[in-house]
């Protein structure tokens, strides 16, 4: 089987989503070092220059070819202006499950968009990919995300212990509250 992703623009709720450009640079960069950014995520090597977001696209890119990631950055569908970013990662392809992610600039914290973004990559990981399970996870403690993840029918299934890097550390960990959609919900 074929597990080749190929990007296709999202719409819906004024909302477009698209593949990160190497254009996102500056927009991407501010939004990896925003203080809140970091509070509730810690990449696996640090991300704090351009050379270090142009890696991360460079792998993002590579990611979609294999058929790995899908990650988009949500743009307001009107005048394109940068709003945040949803993708899916740790694809599965043999259990058909991939888990999914999302954070928005803070400008555009507030006004739904990570629901409605978060809408349309589950509806698409669903119909168009053809995946069965798409899970969530976030910090305990990150109630944004986790209304974010309820309002968008994403069931809570427990807390992992221990299943993330705390925040800005890579020696310490917290823990994990894990949602999930099914394909039949």
């Amino acid at each position: 089987m074929d597990h080749r992703l190929i990007p296709a623009d999202l719409s819906g709720h004024g909302l477009r989503l698209r593949v990160w450009r190497d254009d996102d640079l500056a927009v991407l960069l501010r939004a990896v070092t925003d203080p809140e950014y970091l509070r509730w995520n810690t990449h696996t090597t640090p991300v704090e220059d351009e050379a270090a977001v142009a890696e991360l696209l460079r792998l993002r890119a590579r990611g979609w070819a294999r058929g790995e990631v899908a990650t988009y950055c949500v743009t307001d569908e009107a005048d394109g202006t940068v709003l945040g970013h949803v993708g899916l990662n740790s694809l599965d392809w043999n259990l058909r499950c991939a888990r999914v992610g999302y954070w928005t600039l803070p400008e555009a914290r507030g006004r739904g968009i990570a629901g409605h973004a978060l809408g349309l990559v589950t509806r698409w990981a669903f119909d168009a990919v053809g995946l069965h399970r798409v899970e969530l996870g976030h910090a305990v403690g990150h109630t944004a995300s986790c209304r974010v993840a309820e309002r968008g029918g994403y069931v809570v299934e427990g807390t992992l212990r221990g299943a993330m890097f705390a925040s800005q550390r890579r020696d310490a960990f917290r823990d994990l509250h894990l949602h999930a959609r099914l394909a039949t919900d």
